[in-house]
């Protein structure tokens, strides 16, 4: 895949999570670009504006097909293993919903799901599937398995390298969490920006639970 045009990156990833691709938004976004293009040769001008259309309408085709922009979970283990051996960038979530952490978890993977088109991002409840459990070895919960055509390239167990997590990963943000998926090189490109807020959100939604899952392992 081409590089994107630091300039045409900055424009795109401005959007708001979830919006609509329609052709105000190309509107928008190209006004956007013209704005930081003020001082710029005309000729790289139109390669950014060319390079913006095109990625809009690579988004819009995405947006369109089943599964991409959206955190699904998938209850029949034969659908994972198509649509993981059929995908070429997939995130797997092997979870129990009861999981404070796999609740957090959910949580970024989801905001990572609505920037990330090119990535599928799936979450699988272990009792949903217990072949695809012990063929890939799933022991510890939250289990995050990267698949880059079909080959299962990395994992994150728990909260193992993602930023300056608390025990529990109550504290962990959803770019931080992409940093980390960034180097399995199961995402295209770094998406998320300072304005992720959602720490204090998801931290307080766990304080409020009675109880934590004291440990991991849950088989």
């Amino acid at each position: 895949m081409t590089a994107l045009d630091p300039a045409v990156a900055r424009v795109l990833d401005r959007q708001p999570r979830g919006a609509a691709s329609d052709e105000d938004d190309e509107d928008a976004l190209i006004a956007a670009l013209e704005d930081e293009d003020d001082h710029t040769l005309s000729a790289l001008r139109e390669k950014r504006l060319e390079q913006l259309h095109s990625e809009f309408s690579r988004a819009r085709a995405l947006k369109e097909q089943p599964g991409h922009g959206v955190y699904m979970e998938i209850k029949d283990e034969k659908e994972v293993l198509d649509i993981t051996t059929t995908t070429k960038l997939c995130v797997v979530h092997f979870m129990k919903s009861d999981f404070a952490r796999c609740r957090i978890m959910d949580e970024k993977l989801r905001v990572l799901a609505e920037r990330h088109l090119d990535t599928r991002f799936l979450a699988v409840d272990v009792g949903n599937a217990p072949w695809l459990v012990v063929k890939l070895g799933v022991k510890v919960l939250p289990c995050v398995i990267c698949f880059v055509d079909g080959v299962g390239v990395d994992r994150v167990i728990g909260f193992e390298g993602i930023g300056a997590q608390g025990m529990m990963g109550q504290n962990i943000t959803a770019r931080e969490l992409e940093e980390r998926l960034l180097r399995s090189g199961v995402l295209v490109r770094a998406k998320m920006g300072d304005e992720d807020s959602d720490r204090g959100r998801v931290q307080k939604e766990v304080q409020r639970s009675e109880e934590y899952d004291e440990d991991e392992d849950w088989d």
